[in-house]
This record gives C-alpha cells, sequence and structure tokens, in this order.
C-alpha cells in the first residue's frame, strides 16, 4: 500500500520499506547497503517524502536542520547544482564541549566545520538577508555527519543522502551572540576564518565565503525551500549552515575548532 507523508508525495512500496530500513539502521546503528537500496528513490520531492517520514518515525521534536553542498566541489561529488537539507532531532545538537562515544552514538561520522544560526522569530521566505542578520543568532559549530549506509562517503546518491536526512548525526555548537553584534553587515559573515585541530594537531583551515559565498545565503536558501514545502522555520530551531572545508573522517581523540571574529573555541571528545 503506498505511504503519503506531510508533503503529499505517495510512496510506493519500496519507498515505504526503505522509509523502515533507514529507522532500523539508526535503531540499531546496523548499516545499509548502498546497493540494496540504489534507485528506490530518485528525484529530490521523493527524497524529501522519505525523509519526512523518516523522522516521523523517530517521533522526536525537530530541534534544526542541516544544510549540506554548499561548495561546488561538494554538489559536483554528489551530482547536484543545489544545497540540500536534513531535519535533526532536538537530542542531537550538544552545547560544546561536548563528549561523544564513536562506539555507541555513530555509525560512520565525518567533521565539518560551519556556522549555526538560531532563529529568534519564525523567519520566512519574504526575509532579506539583512532582516535574517537581525533575526537570528550565532555561533560556531562542529558538526559531525553521519550516514545509515556502510562505506557512504562520498560514493553514496545524492537522493539517498536527502532521504538521510542530509546524513544527519550530531551539531556541536558554540556561544551564541546576536548575529547583528557579530557582523556589522551581511557581507561580513563571509569573513570568518576557522582552524581545525586534532589532539592539538592543525588538521585543515577553512573560511566561511567556501558557504554559498555567505552562509547567510544557505540560510536563506533553506528558509524558502521549507516555505515552498509548507514548512516554517520556526523561533529557536538552529541550523548548520555549510562546511568550511572538505570533511575529514572522525576518530578518536579532541577536536577542536578555533574560530576568528571573536566565536572562540568549539569542541568535541571522542571517545572509541
Amino acid at each position: 500500500m503506498a505511504n503519503e507523508t506531510a508533503n503529499h508525495t505517495a510512496l510506493n512500496d519500496k519507498q515505504t520499506a526503505f522509509v523502515q530500513a533507514l529507522y532500523d539502521a539508526y535503531r540499531t546503528k546496523k548499516p545499509l547497503q548502498m546497493d540494496e537500496w540504489d534507485g528506490v528513490v530518485n528525484d529530490d520531492e521523493t527524497a524529501y517524502a522519505v525523509q519526512d517520514a523518516f523522522v516521523a518515525l523517530k517521533g522526536l521534536p525537530t530541534g534544526g536542520y542541516k544544510v549540506s553542498l554548499t561548495s561546488k566541489e561538494t554538489q559536483d561529488m554528489f551530482d547536484s547544482d543545489s544545497p540540500l537539507y536534513g531535519q535533526q532531532v532536538d537530542s542531537h545538537f550538544l552545547p560544546a564541549p561536548a563528549l561523544l562515544s564513536l562506539k555507541d552514538q555513530t555509525m560512520a561520522p565525518l567533521l565539518e566545520v560551519e556556522l549555526g544560526f538560531r532563529a529568534t522569530t519564525d523567519l520566512h521566505a519574504s526575509d532579506s538577508l539583512e532582516d535574517l542578520l537581525h533575526k537570528t543568532t550565532v555561533c560556531g559549530t562542529v558538526e559531525l555527519p553521519d550516514s545509515r549506509f556502510a562505506d557512504w562517503f562520498p560514493d553514496l546518491s545524492k537522493y539517498n543522502v536527502m532521504s538521510d536526512c542530509a546524513v544527519g548525526g550530531f551539531v556541536v555548537y558554540g556561544a551564541e551572540r546576536p548575529t547583528d553584534e557579530v557582523f556589522k553587515t551581511v557581507d561580513d559573515a563571509a569573513n570568518v576564518n576557522v582552524t581545525l585541530y586534532h589532539d592539538g594537531k592543525e588538521q585543515a583551515h577553512g573560511k566561511s565565503s567556501e558557504v554559498l559565498g555567505n552562509p547567510l545565503k544557505s540560510l536563506q536558501w533553506l528558509v524558502g525551500k521549507l516555505e515552498e514545502q509548507g514548512k516554517t522555520y520556526k523561533a529557536g530551531q538552529l541550523v548548520s549552515s555549510g562546511t568550511f572545508l572538505l570533511p575529514p573522517h572522525l576518530t578518536a581523540g579532541k577536536w577542536e575548532a578555533k574560530f576568528d571574529q571573536g566565536f572562540g573555541d568549539v569542541s568535541v571528545e571522542v571517545r572509541p
């Protein structure tokens, strides 16, 4: 029997089975095999419908979102010409410094360094970048993408990435400040620099301009996409808006993202 999700896209039997398989993998930490689910979802609308149904099975509040494919490099890797988003459960947003267990809490995680934006009032597609500057707080984040599929990066299909909540794992977030106090102008949001360290050793550098030229554009894209689907970016929700750098695999040890512009450090201690 076909199942209809919140966005009124009917799922066929195989797609409904895919939703259940994603949830079972999420619950048991036993990964899916990519070849078993290739071609089950072949368009954006159905992929977001599968995501909605997967989220519904979790039965937990959506604390916010993650935006992926916010650079040409990552879009090319997944054969896409636009970003995509994933809904994230509230309990997977963790204040820094955070502590995680690879064995107990993750499957095959990576690590990304991003800016997070939390809405202080509901956001709308009609909001300009200037409006978003005044309607949010901002923080540094370390996002830990993870997938319900084995050996997923970078070979998982775009539609299965979307179905899997944009391979959402955890988001560790730093101190939040009013965005319009941190950035005098919208353009200033493109000039945040970060250095990533693992156990005190420098790993990579990144800059916020990697995120669609300006992370506020990522937030604006998300708000518009949600509204197009009949959803609202609600007050209190947080988005990790797109990575400054290509993600390394998450390994045990202490990971620290050191931001400039007064954001400070965001760290996560990862146990085996």
